[in-house]
């Protein structure tokens, strides 16, 4: 049997590796690819997530082919506004509608021939007419979030009355967006349960299986001279980054600091805003984007991930544990990974329970070095990349199998 062939278009190129959408992305593409199959990657190179054209060219040059449209999604409050005003589509959905990417995919479509067409954001969802007219591929959905979740969790925790009103609306929009989106595929590929339960209750879907991201396990480097001090790693131009970013330093870093005055902290990303860029806090180093994500990560101990919103599957949770780490989080920053609290991870509700995590670090290192080591040994039967992208080639093989039979 011919090997099957596969064309999965993205909203943004899978790089840098430093972040965790990427690495989820890339997970994937490179897990058809280990399985056999032909993989035709078609990616909009956006203008928030811009790769110079000659980084472009050293990519995936394993696939197929890797192909990319350079597309503005830059934010402007006159197209924000009028799509507010005017239109019921989500603006996020709008951003991504773009001619030219249209036409490139739509001669993918007619030369590749792809047996599995994948979508990497249900904003991308806008293109399933013409994917729908020009192919009779199993078309795959896979669901990073449940997008209108983390926007309706924004608005009930923003103090700005206007801000709030506009993210309620923005999380209905995106709701119903998502709702209509969902059933226009062969099959889902939710990254966590609880989303997959979250789609089937809004939902009848018929194909459905959660694919979590997953790991390389022997790719990933064990810490070297690790330090006990804390560390957080993300793209700050999500906003739920950002905000747990900020609530930490405001709220929990000075009672962290009074208990453990030698404590030290050091965060980075990629769009690290000026405000943190600037700041001057004993025991906090902001080092905005770090050209090694590896080597900053390498001699710290301490992961500490304070988010409050948020969908899909925290990657760098998974990373860390998978590097020997000791994590320190809240119920959404752990959200869609199978971690009890206490035995591959500490849980913070409260600026006071982050203190006393830090605490119990630093006085019984030996304990939470084997609290560490369970978090590993999950991650290896659960998250290993071999297994999970097993998942997903049976069912679509299945599919696949069925339509053509």
């Amino acid at each position: 049997m011919a090997a099957r062939k596969i064309l999965i278009i993205t909203n943004r190129v899978p790089y840098p590796l430093n972040d965790g959408g990427n690495l989820a992305m890339n997970a994937m593409i490179q897990g058809y690819h280990r399985s056999g199959w032909v993989v035709y990657l078609l990616a909009m190179n956006t203008s928030r997530h811009f790769i110079k054209r000659d980084k472009l060219d050293e990519l995936f040059s394993n696939l197929y082919a890797f192909e990319w449209v350079d597309v503005n999604n830059h934010l402007k409050w006159t197209g924000v506004l009028r799509n507010f005003l005017f239109s019921t589509q989500p603006e996020h959905a709008a951003r991504f509608d773009d001619n030219r990417f249209k036409e490139k995919l739509k001669h993918a479509l007619s030369s590749f021939k792809p047996d599995v067409v994948q979508v990497e954001s249900v904003y991308l969802t806008t293109y399933m007419p013409a994917i729908k007219q020009l192919s009779n591929a199993v078309t795959v959905l896979r669901l990073h979030n449940v997008e209108y979740q983390i926007w309706q969790r924004l608005a009930r925790r923003h103090k700005n009355p206007v801000k709030r009103f506009y993210f309620k609306n923005l999380a209905k929009r995106i709701k119903d967006f998502e709702r209509n989106a969902w059933k226009k595929y062969d099959l889902l590929l939710p990254i966590t349960e609880k989303d997959a339960q979250m789609v089937g209750r809004l939902e009848d879907v018929k194909n459905m299986i959660v694919a979590p991201f997953s790991i390389e396990i022997e790719k990933i480097k064990k810490g070297i001279n690790e330090r006990w001090v804390g560390y957080h790693i993300g793209a700050m131009d999500w906003i739920a980054n950002r905000e747990g970013i900020r609530w930490f330093l405001e709220k929990v870093w000075p009672g962290i600091h009074m208990a453990v005055p030698g404590f030290e902290f050091y965060f980075a990303g990629r769009h690290m805003p000026e405000e943190f860029k600037k700041i001057n806090i004993n025991g906090v180093y902001c080092l905005a984007e770090v050209p090694d994500a590896e080597a900053f990560i390498a001699d710290k101990k301490i992961l500490i991930v304070p988010l409050w919103s948020g969908g899909g599957i925290r990657v760098k949770i998974l990373e860390a544990m998978a590097a020997g780490k000791v994590v320190i989080t809240t119920t959404y920053g752990i959200k869609g990974i199978e971690a009890i609290p206490g035995v591959h991870y500490l849980l913070a509700r409260k600026p006071g329970d982050f203190v006393k995590a830090v605490q119990w670090c630093l006085d019984n290192k030996p304990e939470a070095e084997e609290m560490a080591h369970k978090a590993l040994e999950l991650v290896s039967q659960k998250y290993e990349s071999r297994n999970v992208i097993g998942k997903v080639v049976d069912k679509i093989e299945q599919m696949l199998t069925k339509k053509n039979s």
